[in-house]
């Protein structure tokens, strides 16, 4: 499938610019694929999906090898032009359609109930307005759609959750591409009127110190069908 980004001919301006965090990030990502044990992670936060799926913050693309062949299409957003650029060599490399498309996650370039699941992976840290993001995930799922997500978040004792405001509010957004040490991801999917499934906290790296970004949460959550508690929330 050609990818809407080949297609376009014109590429909106960047909602999003951190040339050197992305350079970093990218480098780091990828060995962080085995050596703090990301890989298998992403198989456990992606398996069992099925049908079109809608990835929030695609970052350079790591999730998309571990799609499984029984989704039909995935449309990646990321806004940062250079990780982009990454995530469009491996969508083609993957083994299932994927479509990179340039947009912000607080509007998303899509049609309302066009998907059957969304994947959010290590990006409600970085986005600039959360609520109205999670608002745009809930509108772009059809009732039912399902939410696959693994983000950090607030965690440890008090001086960790401590030392995570602290940075929040002093250098750790402007170096690292806007990200945040701080927030609660199930707070705020619940704030935004999902239905909670399982979710179970995971560290990384799994064996030894703790970061201020080991704390983890791995999880699913439902859009309500029409008429459920949360419906009209």
């Amino acid at each position: 499938m050609p990818l809407r980004s080949a297609r376009s001919g014109k590429m909106p301006r960047d909602a999003v610019h951190h040339p050197l965090f992305a350079r970093y990030y990218a480098r780091v990502s990828v060995s962080a694929e085995t050596r703090m044990g990301m890989g298998g992670v992403r198989d456990r936060l992606l398996a069992g999906l099925s049908g079109r799926v809608i990835e929030i913050g695609a970052g350079n693309g790591l999730n998309f090898a571990h799609y499984p062949r029984t989704v039909s299409e995935v449309v990646a957003i990321e806004p940062e032009r250079v990780l982009r650029q990454l995530a469009v060599e491996a969508a083609l490399r993957a083994d299932v359609p994927v479509d990179v498309v340039p947009g912000a996650a607080e509007a998303l370039p899509v049609k309302s109930e066009a998907f059957d699941a969304a994947v959010l992976s290590i990006v409600l840290c970085s986005i600039r307005d959360v609520p109205r993001a999670l608002g745009e995930v809930r509108r772009v799922l059809r009732p039912g759609g399902e939410v696959r997500f693994f983000e950090h978040g607030r965690g440890g004792g008090r001086m960790m959750t401590l030392t995570q405001r602290v940075l929040d509010r002093t250098v750790w957004p402007p170096l690292s591409g806007g990200c945040h040490v701080a927030r609660e991801p199930v707070a705020a999917l619940r704030d935004a009127g999902f239905e909670l499934g399982p979710y179970r906290q995971v560290s990384l790296p799994e064996k030894g110190p703790r970061l201020p970004v080991s704390y983890c949460v791995l999880g699913t959550a439902w859009r309500p069908e029409l008429g459920g508690p949360a419906a009209g929330k």
